[in-house]
């Protein structure tokens, strides 16, 4: 028996079915598949949630002064004049970032290779195109996954049998994490 289900697909085919269900199990928390499929997304995000309590305290804090553009009531930039060009006026500001330490970073990376790229749109429609912004799946899997799960030694999701699927008669399950 192979290591792994081909799921009755080719290998690209597989490979990004997989990724983009586990991309939407870490993002919104649980999915609805069928059998086979949950069970090998459930491998891949145990793996990843386990990178993730492994490093999450491992990085340090670091202050930075940043320029920052300085934005009137209605959010837009003001504009200064400078030898008869309008530019940004921008302010010096301090802040704290984290800092990954190496084996962090390489968890983070490894995060990256697996997890989509996932674009958070608001729902009303004036902001939509402006509102838009990246979400980060590697800082939500050590920030909030990582704490969560800190004093638990594995096990992180679950498999729920709903019952067959109405036109192949194939298992659908909700898989969702803990």
């Amino acid at each position: 028996m192979g290591d792994y289900r081909k799921l009755g697909k080719r290998s690209d085919q597989r490979k990004a079915l997989l990724r983009n269900q586990v991309t939407a199990l870490i993002y919104n928390g649980r999915i609805v598949t069928t059998l086979a499929r949950a069970k090998e997304v459930q491998r891949i995000a145990e793996r990843l949630i386990t990178l993730g309590v492994k490093e999450r305290d491992n990085y340090e804090t670091v202050k930075v002064s940043v320029k920052v553009p300085v934005k009137d009531k209605d959010g837009k930039r003001v504009k200064e004049l400078v030898d008869g060009k309008r530019v940004t006026k921008y302010e010096t500001v301090e802040k704290e970032i984290k800092k990954d330490l190496p084996s962090r970073m390489n968890a983070r990376r490894k995060m990256i290779k697996v997890l989509y790229p996932v674009t958070e749109v608001p729902s009303t429609p004036a902001g939509r195109k402006r509102g838009t912004k990246k979400a980060d799946l590697p800082a939500k899997i050590f920030d909030e996954y990582g704490v969560k799960y800190a004093n638990r030694p594995g096990g992180y999701t679950r498999i729920i049998k709903i019952g067959q699927r109405k036109g192949d008669g194939a298992m659908e399950v909700v898989l969702e994490l803990i």
